[in-house]
């Protein structure tokens, strides 16, 4: 029973992650191959006001402040560049945020910070809280997506130079979707801390960040249903076949190829292109 509660919880963590990246990237289509530094910045913030003394649940904002604040910050800096000078400047973040945090004995060095306090809901209890964090967060993606907002993020997407042209501040809109998304990233950070009970430079590194893109890929750029499937059937495959946990990089690049070069609307545009035509015929039929 503990194996499968453990399995839940990682989906649920892994989910509420890949979402937060699709929100910036699927929505805003704003390229980050750094979002695990923003995943890292909320377990060490949880982490260290945990050992402080501080409750799970009240360490939960203020990792998402945090995460979010590092996220603006970034936004900031990336707001003239695009496309492949995004996805390298995002890249460079994730870099320097496992240097510094390699570097630094504040933060367990290279031996990370293990020894989690007890967060006080014992192993079913945290598992259904990280499940119904993992459906608000699921929740709050579909009403942005289906808000004004939604369509701002998709217009940007699309072509950013119309959408300066219509007079919508752009700059504003992707600081937004930085901030949101890499708040709901320092979340699932605080549950991925008290869950694995261990977090170290590596646990945030460019790895990570390739794995969580290839979730949102791989479910489908911007599709909600299709990522939270993706994410967690990646999130556990590790667990069942040892070969994909030992050959991670190379695994989940080959994957991101693959749906990239075949299939660039990943699980979500294949269903599209099988319910489509049955619905069609159906309507013939009919």
């Amino acid at each position: 029973m503990n194996y499968e509660i453990s399995l839940l919880t990682t989906m649920a963590i892994a989910v509420m992650f890949a979402l937060s990246l699709n929100l910036i990237t699927g929505f805003c289509g704003q390229i980050s191959l750094g979002h695990a530094a923003f995943q890292g910045v909320g377990a060490y913030t949880a982490a260290m006001l945990g050992h402080a003394g501080w409750s799970f649940l009240a360490t939960l904002p203020i990792a998402m402040l945090f995460a979010g604040a590092l996220g603006v910050i970034v936004g900031l800096a990336s707001l003239r560049v695009r496309a492949d000078f995004l996805a390298i400047t995002t890249m460079g973040v994730g870099f320097l945020f496992v240097g510094i945090v390699r570097q630094q004995e504040f933060f367990g060095g290279e031996l990370g910070l293990s020894s989690m306090p007890d967060h006080g809901f014992g192993r079913f209890g945290f598992m259904l809280l990280a499940l119904f964090m993992c459906v608000l967060t699921a929740a709050l993606s579909i009403y942005i997506k289906r808000s004004w907002m939604g369509r701002v993020f998709n217009g940007i997407a699309e072509d950013e130079d119309t959408m300066r042209v219509l007079g919508i501040d752009v700059p504003r809109y992707k600081l937004a979707a930085f901030a949101i998304g890499t708040a709901l990233a320092g979340l699932s950070g605080s549950f991925y801390a008290y869950h694995i009970n261990f977090i170290g430079p590596d646990s945030f590194g460019f790895v990570e960040s390739i794995t969580v893109l290839s979730m949102v890929v791989f479910g489908g750029i911007g599709s909600v249903p299709g990522v939270i499937i993706a994410a967690a059937l990646l999130a556990v495959l590790p667990a069942w076949f040892q070969v994909i946990g030992d050959y991670k990089l190379l695994v989940y690049g080959g994957l991101l190829f693959l749906m990239m070069r075949f299939s660039p609307g990943g699980m979500a545009g294949l269903a599209k292109r099988f319910i489509k035509p049955e619905a069609v015929a159906k309507k013939e039929q009919a």
